[in-house]
């Protein structure tokens, strides 16, 4: 028979990395049987090199491999006949078990592999051509390397392994049996054993199946006997087992289509091989490829519009004081103060009195409090579980905060949880002597704006945008903060200004930076949670919240030491958790007086009209 190597596809009474054990005759019906050659199971076409030609032996299966004349195989021909891989292994399906012990199945494929799961299986002779055309045989046998030459004459060679033989049983004869299991190599002596345990767990089984009902424990069972892998042996599926696929599918314990195409491969086909780590072409995954995170770590957060926030907090100005008290002399009236005449004989009169304004302000502790499971902490290894929680309260501790500064935290006066306003003022609600509140009035644009002809040339937005710069330019005129201020308000808002057009579709303001000049703000800022704001006024009226103007130096943040913001953690044995509080202690106000400027609308009576709608 014309090969090139020849090695145990797989040996008998072994036990495999699997547990299971390859008994003798297992696949006796194939002897003689021709089978594909691949690399490492895998099915591409490329990986096909040459055929297998099995023999059915006492001790195991046989394989007489040839190569075929592919690069591949011209490749894999190099690697065996240099000794660089010896390992064989097989992939069968249709088989029958009892208990761990494989005593039926049809091997469909002889692979050449790295490492191989059944530790007998592995070439023992190759045949490698020199240049004058003679054949040296390279046997392997146990990690000794026996080189013969294939042109000595067949008879010379059958003489002298007779006369070692003969030498062999001559001095065997002499060797007690201790003597031969001392001889014996490691890995020899670790078979010895599993053949060994084998018999003896033969034994016990057959012992226990005398107790049975019948004794009958020779149920066949299908299964996968490599671990890491599924592999499928054929391109085609037959009606029948298509039908079988589909009822399993249909089991509410299966669940879907995938799982039960994954039960049917594992429990019809063997793969027998130590290091395929189920990449191979038969794999099942292939198939239902598992879903790629497109930003591997961490989840990407869906929050609310952050970067006015990050502006509020770097912008106002830091105290180390948490007990705010400002005071300031109203001299507005200055008629009253201002110098006389005199006249000679004339007593001079006093000046008018002033008022003394002062107010105080407390801190209040702010904090977010969370627990995380160490279960969890442990479990999550994509990301690190405690920095990523931690950023989200630190997210929502400097939101809360901004929220409270500028706006109000929006809870009822009652809340447990509510950030008062006597302990961090917000801008928008703060007393009129601070904060100059005014009306954007739509409608008396609009009567103004008549008379030039406005709505033969221009839009709605138009005429909002020219009612928020005329409200914010008159209101600049009692302006008393410092430098120049920055504007604060809805996307919807700065976009209505920035569409506004004519007729002719041009725009008004062709950018931001020259809509902020317009309106005489250092720059525009947008924030989504000043959507749909409103208070209610002293005389019942519902203002709606439209812009807030402020140079935020003018907004003093007081925190004595320690009163920063702090990180707190502790772990609570009796719940497995790792605690986490995130706190400051701090007071806010404003503490120059008409440092800042509401915009906001009336809509008492035009609530849900089109004028509320624009302003967002």
């Amino acid at each position: 028979m014309k090969y090139d190597f020849g090695g145990y596809a797989t040996r008998n009474n072994l036990t495999c990395t699997d547990g299971r054990v390859i008994k003798k005759d297992a696949f006796k019906s194939q002897n003689g049987e021709t089978v594909p050659l691949v690399w490492n199971h895998n099915h591409d076409v490329d990986d096909v090199l040459g055929l297998a030609h099995l023999e059915n032996r006492e001790d195991g299966v046989y394989a007489y491999c040839e190569f075929n004349d592919t690069e591949k195989g011209k490749t894999a021909k190099e690697l065996v006949q240099h000794g660089d891989v010896r390992s064989l292994s097989i992939f069968a399906n249709q088989l029958m078990q009892k208990g761990s012990d494989v005593i039926h199945g049809l091997i469909r494929e002889v692979s050449l592999v790295i490492a191989g799961a059944n530790p007998g299986a592995f070439i023992d002779d190759v045949i490698a051509h020199g240049e004058d055309g003679s054949g040296i045989i390279i046997c392997y046998d146990e990690g000794v390397t026996v080189f013969m030459h294939s042109d000595d004459k067949p008879d010379d060679e059958e003489k002298t392994r007779d006369s070692e033989d003969k030498k062999k049983e001559k001095s065997e004869d002499d060797e007690t049996v201790e003597d031969v299991f001392d001889s014996l190599t490691e890995k020899q002596k670790t078979a010895v054993y599993a053949v060994i345990g084998t018999i003896m767990e033969d034994n016990e089984n057959n012992d226990n199946s005398d107790d049975n009902e019948g004794g009958n424990d020779k149920m066949a069972m299908k299964h996968n006997v490599f671990e890491n892998s599924v592999q499928a042996q054929d391109n085609t599926l037959s009606h029948a087992d298509q039908v079988a696929i589909i009822e399993t599918a249909k089991m509410r314990t299966v669940g879907t289509f995938k799982n039960a195409l994954q039960m049917y491969a594992e429990e019809n086909a063997l793969q027998h091989d130590a290091t395929s780590s189920g990449v191979a072409t038969g794999d099942l995954s292939k198939l239902f490829p598992e879903y790629a995170e497109v930003r591997p770590g961490a989840p990407e957060l869906i929050t609310n519009d952050q970067g006015w926030i990050s502006t509020v907090i770097s912008k106002v100005h830091k105290s180390p004081m948490s007990r705010i008290r400002t005071t300031q002399a109203d001299i507005r009236n200055i008629d009253t103060l201002k110098a006389h005449g005199y006249q000679k004989g004339k007593q001079k009169k006093l000046a008018g009195n002033f008022n003394l304004v002062r107010r105080t302000t407390d801190p209040q502790t702010i904090y977010v409090r969370n627990a995380l499971n160490r279960d969890d902490i442990v479990d999550i290894t994509d990301f690190d579980y405690v920095v990523y929680l931690y950023s989200i309260d630190r997210m929502n501790l400097n939101e809360e905060l901004a929220k409270a500064i500028m706006i109000g935290d929006g809870r009822d006066d009652g809340a447990e949880d509510k950030i008062f306003p006597e302990h961090i003022r917000p801008i928008w609600l703060d007393d009129d002597l601070y904060t100059i509140h005014t009306d954007l009035d739509i409608t008396t644009m609009k009567a103004e704006l008549q008379g030039t002809n406005t709505g033969a040339n221009f839009g709605d937005n138009y005429v909002y945008a020219e009612a928020m710069v005329q409200t914010l330019l008159y209101a600049r005129e009692n302006y008393k903060g410092t430098g120049t201020p920055d504007l604060y308000c809805t996307p919807h808002m700065a976009n209505v200004m920035l569409l506004a057009r004519d007729l002719n579709g041009r725009r008004i303001y062709s950018s931001k930076a020259e809509l902020a000049t317009a309106l005489n703000v250092g720059s525009i800022n947008t924030a989504e949670q000043f959507a749909n704001k409103t208070r209610k006024t002293s005389d019942g009226k519902t203002k709606k919240l439209i812009a807030l103007v402020v140079n935020l130096q003018d907004y003093s943040l007081g925190a004595t030491k320690g009163g920063e913001i702090t990180h707190f953690t502790q772990f609570d044995i009796d719940f497995n958790q790792e605690k986490s509080l995130l706190e400051t202690r701090c007071s806010g106000a404003l503490t120059r007086v008409y440092s800042a400027i509401a915009i906001e609308e009336d809509v008492t009576d035009t609530k849900g009209q089109q004028t509320g709608d624009l302003a967002g």
